[in-house]
């Protein structure tokens, strides 16, 4: 018969990797835990490792500036406000336009008077230029925006290594780490303090 025997558990001790403020349960003074096995920022979290040249970048600026040329005067900014309250065409209401545009072809003299029809042409037209170029552009974005995003989280993840770090040396009394750990603490994000409960109405 197997018989399995359970690890014997660790006294508590000083640098045991218990630390305070812990959100383990049933830690006790003087008490008994088992070897906690947290996960830790680790520079093998390494996601991404890039390196642009000097041309690669030169080349990427030229392109963007090219496209800027190219789309100036074409272009129009919009301000937020303006983006939520325009009417707007999607995939639902796509139909809907299609049909539209074929009953005011075979049946003009049903279209409202203050349409201009020929500034809808150069509407429908202006659509038919730009969005082949959109879907081009936007998984551009979107790699580009990844990539950065990549590149963020492996530099937060060293700052937080390095935060851990710090913050034991202060505990542990290391020469001037102390001024180190309270200029970032008063920068670290940290958790999000719960908002409280909302007052009982009588």
């Amino acid at each position: 018969m197997l018989v399995f025997h359970a690890p014997m558990p660790q006294s508590l001790s000083y640098d045991s990797g218990l630390v305070w403020d812990s959100l383990t349960p049933g830690i006790a003074w003087d008490g008994f835990v088992t070897t906690p096995k947290l996960k830790r920022p680790m520079a093998s979290d390494n996601r991404i490792s890039l390196e642009i040249t000097a041309a690669q970048k030169t080349a990427i600026v030229d392109a963007v500036m090219a496209l800027k040329a190219a789309l100036n005067g074409i272009t129009i900014n919009l301000t937020k406000e303006e983006r939520q309250s325009l009417p707007k065409i999607g995939d639902k209401t796509l139909a809907f336009d299609e049909k539209c545009q074929a009953y005011m072809t075979a049946r003009p003299e049903l279209v409202p008077g203050f349409i201009d029809m020929a500034e809808l042409a150069k509407d429908r037209k202006a659509i038919t230029d730009l969005l082949p170029c959109l879907r081009e552009i936007a998984p551009i974005c979107e790699g580009i925006e990844d990539t950065i995003t990549l590149a963020y989280s492996d530099i937060y993840v060293a700052d937080l290594a390095f935060h851990a770090s710090v913050k034991q040396a202060a505990k542990r009394g290391v020469p001037g780490t102390d001024t180190i750990y309270d200029d970032l603490k008063m920068r670290f994000p940290g958790r999000p303090k719960a908002e409280p409960p909302a007052p009982l109405t009588p």
